[in-house]
């Protein structure tokens, strides 16, 4: 949606031909958000192109539940006696302890927190896991430590300056490696060099 004062977007050298070539994309989700789309062939911005400016309306639904992302691993109930019977333990004492209720839903929630707290209490966590070939246990747990001082600024500044470092130089090795890995497969089987690579 363009102002129907000014259409062209891209004016040609010399001024000759004027096109509409330029334009902006929105998500339908979003598209009754926009409730101006308009071009500025006045800017002053050292190119054949006008910017095109939107003005958007924008309502946010807020989260009322806090977001906790974190897992259990439960595979370890299986195959560990000792962490089950505590959990099992753990959960019949907390379910206990907060008393009978008559609600059907009531006594749901009430089993659910006291399954989500023995849970953090026995169960162990579930280790972040790399996800790019060149992450390392240090960087790895750099980020953990980073997650963990969110609440004081200057120490997870510190934090995510190392964590960046890091993750350049793990970067940077991991690519000479596989340089050297293909110009090895170069010398001697060259048909497949860039195999495993992509």
């Amino acid at each position: 949606m363009v102002s129907t004062t000014s259409k062209w977007t891209w004016k040609s050298p010399g001024d000759e031909t004027r096109n509409q070539i330029d334009c902006m994309m929105i998500s339908k989700r979003y598209r009754n958000a926009l409730l101006l789309a308009k071009t500025y062939p006045s800017a002053d911005c050292y190119s054949d192109h006008v910017p095109v400016v939107g003005k958007f309306k924008l309502k946010l639904k807020k989260n009322s539940k806090p977001f906790t992302n974190i897992k259990f691993d439960l595979a370890i109930l299986k195959t560990n006696q000792t962490i089950r019977g505590k959990n099992q333990i753990s959960v019949q004492n907390k379910f206990e302890a907060l008393g009978d209720a008559e609600e059907v839903e009531q006594q749901w929630k009430n089993f659910k927190s006291a399954i989500m707290e023995a849970a953090t209490e026995v169960i162990p966590k579930v280790k972040r896991k790399a996800k790019q070939k060149w992450m390392t246990e240090e960087i790895l747990n750099l980020m953990e430590e980073r997650s963990c001082s969110k609440g004081n600024k200057e120490k997870y500044e510190q934090i995510h300056k190392k964590v960046q470092e890091k993750c350049n130089m793990s970067k940077e090795n991991c690519i000479n490696e596989k340089c050297k890995e293909i110009e090895q497969q170069r010398k001697h089987a060259p048909q497949t060099m860039y195999s495993g690579f992509a």
